[in-house]
């Protein structure tokens, strides 16, 4: 089953960060939806790999995710 992690970001710089992070590790980007206005990202991932990509995004994070 597919959840969705979103994660917002304080800054556009932190942000791309994350984004590379995603790129470096192989995550596909029909796997993940950037909304530059919100400055959050949401990642479709499943319940194994849910605490490892929360780890990831919430390295660039300064705001909780959800």
């Amino acid at each position: 089953m597919s959840e969705t992690v979103t994660v917002t970001y304080a800054s556009k710089d932190a942000m791309k960060n994350a984004v590379d992070e995603l790129l470096r590790v192989g995550i596909p980007h029909e796997e993940y939806f950037v909304d530059k206005k919100k400055l959050e990202i949401k990642v479709i991932t499943s319940a194994e790999t849910r605490p490892e990509i929360e780890e990831l995004l919430n390295m660039h994070a300064t705001k909780k995710s959800v």
